[in-house]
């Protein structure tokens, strides 16, 4: 008697949730957590550097412009590298990238030293990001896929914390040079993650290693036939063209111009609140410790509403989420220079941080379910490079406002702006076209057909 098929997606989708989705979400967890403290550490360090080496407010913001230059060109790099040489090498390569040479930034003399380093870690960080949004949503059982996405880019936050806290606690006593140096120790994890980090099923069945892809299938439902051949899907085979023109076809193209401009308006908040945040709060009349704790404020908002709103996106959809999220996020960063309470301040800081890297997690996950498996990468890596753009826009941009010397309102407002074109671009996104969408159609109709 002829074995019955596997269909990898199949028995993905329908797994129970143990311990190798444990372990698997564990280090794509932590990768993005050091990913997190790797970027905001700069913001938190900006004030000392300014003094230290005596530069402008402009130039550093273009020093932080530069580093996400570096981010954008590692996104679309390590994006469409991954389909070549695999999601888990790609992942190891690029935070071996971000550790290293942040920790060299440690080092750096002068700001021309640190800037190559810095950009050189930004590379790494850009190429991290989508892959482990890829390899992470491949294996997540469907059922709770967003919340699990979304789970993991919490690590993001995490790491942004521990970041705020950890300058806080060195800066004004050792110095800014330890933070940056304490950045080198996912490198000492690198062998434990080479044996726990499954390379991408897609991939090995791509690559002709179908025993290799069973035996990680195996392990997710101990009651496969190993004798039994793997069914490909269609849309994982392999189609001739431009992995990124793809991306425009099949009713896709408005969807992924307005995720480009989403994802550009999310970095542009995101990264002026992480670069600028103390400064902007120091300008409004707080210390540097106090300052450096609205960063941690802002990261805890990011944590509770990507974990809140990540279920009910489940819920109720992406968009009934993310669109009224980006509107608020507009409101309070308008009316965060006007309020003298400290209590308010955090309320709205926690508030943009929902809505800035809490929208931008859950974005992640609305982009890498709305296109077929083998446009995931490419899709994800081309939305956060172009979104990467807003990244290197705001660093200059916010220094240049600080220049100015306006006041503390008009510099928030102009950042608001961004929330609302974000908000804008989101409920522009047609669902109904989405590969997700498609996948439960199918579903229904096939419900549908049994019920009859």
């Amino acid at each position: 008697m002829k074995a019955k098929s596997i269909n990898p997606n199949n028995v993905i989708d329908n797994s129970k949730f143990h311990s190798y989705h444990f372990w698997l979400v564990f280090w794509m967890f932590l990768v993005i957590m050091f990913d997190g403290y790797d970027v905001v550490i700069y913001g938190a360090s900006v004030p000392s550097l300014i003094k230290e080496w005596g530069i402008t407010d402009v130039m550093a913001g273009a020093i932080g412009s530069y580093t996400v230059i570096g981010t954008a060109l590692g996104a679309i790099m390590f994006g469409m590298a991954a389909d070549k040489f695999g999601r888990k090498n790609i992942i190891l390569l690029t935070t071996i990238l971000f550790s290293f040479f942040t920790f060299l930034s440690g080092l750096a003399n002068d700001p021309v030293t640190f800037t190559v380093f810095r950009v050189i870690a930004g590379i790494g960080l850009g190429g991290v990001m989508p892959n482990v949004i890829a390899l992470t949503t491949e294996f997540a059982p469907k059922r709770i896929r967003s919340a699990v996405v979304s789970f993991v880019f919490c690590g993001y936050s995490i790491g942004a914390i521990i970041a705020a806290l950890t300058s806080r606690s060195l800066l004004p006593t050792v110095g800014w040079e330890p933070v940056y140096l304490m950045a080198g120790f996912p490198l000492l994890l690198l062998p434990f993650m080479w044996r726990s980090i499954p390379e991408s099923i897609g991939f090995l069945i791509e690559k002709g290693k179908e025993e290799k892809a069973k035996q990680i299938l195996s392990k997710i439902d101990s009651t496969l036939n190993m004798n039994a051949a793997i069914h490909v899907e269609k849309q994982q085979i392999k189609v001739p063209g431009s992995p990124v023109i793809k991306l425009f076809e099949e009713k896709r193209a408005l969807s992924t111009l307005m995720f480009w401009v989403s994802c550009f308006s999310a970095f542009v908040l995101i990264y002026s609140m992480n670069t600028w945040l103390p400064r902007l709060m120091m300008q409004s009349g707080y210390d540097l410790s106090s300052s450096l704790t609205f960063t941690a404020v802002m990261q805890v908002g990011a944590i509770a509403g990507t974990l809140i709103f990540g279920r009910l996106v489940d819920k109720w959809g992406f968009k009934k989420v993310l669109v009224p999220l980006f509107f608020c996020g507009a409101i309070a960063l308008s009316l965060i220079g006007f309020t003298k309470s400290t209590m308010l301040a955090f309320i709205y800081i926690s508030v943009i941080g929902a809505s800035s890297v809490g929208v931008q997690n859950m974005s992640n996950a609305f982009v890498s379910q709305y296109y077929p498996f083998k446009m995931r990468s490419t899709a994800i890596g081309s939305t956060m490079a172009f979104g990467r753009l807003g990244g290197i826009v705001a660093p200059i941009f916010v220094g240049v406002l600080l220049s100015m010397n306006l006041m503390p309102q008009f510099n928030f407002a102009a950042i608001a702006t961004a929330a609302v074109l974000g908000g804008i671009a989101m409920l522009c996104v047609q669902e109904k076209h989405g590969d997700y969408q498609k996948g439960r159609k199918a579903e229904h109709d096939e419900n549908l057909k049994m019920a009859k």
